[in-house]
């Protein structure tokens, strides 16, 4: 068994975005061989991910901050806390604020 705090990947993270290109991301479990993925994303306000397709089942837990998640003409905003259910279709995810997620994909 692992044990691992987000808060402290939250904060690394948030660190090298701040540090770097504006974002950063570490994956704490899975990967391309297994079909669940968990990823701490950071983000420095004003970044995002850009429009991309959804890879299966996926949710993004906001462990920092506030995020914006874009699909089609819908919108919904998110702060710490909060849980949100990524659409099957294509998205994006912007920090409105400086923010730390974990992202939850389920592959198809």
């Amino acid at each position: 068994m692992r044990k691992l705090s987000l808060d402290a990947l939250a904060r690394e993270q948030l660190e090298l975005a701040r540090g770097g290109h504006g974002r950063s991301a570490s994956t704490v479990f899975g990967g391309h061989e297994h079909t669940l993925r968990q990823t701490v994303m950071a983000m420095v306000a004003g970044t995002g991910t850009g429009e991309h397709a959804s890879p299966g089942e996926a949710t993004l837990l906001v462990l920092h901050g506030r995020i914006r998640l874009e699909a089609g003409s819908d919108s919904w905003d998110g702060r710490e806390g909060d849980l949100l259910v990524i659409p099957p279709m294509s998205h994006s995810v912007a920090a409105v604020e400086d923010a730390a997620i974990l992202l939850t994909v389920a592959k198809a």
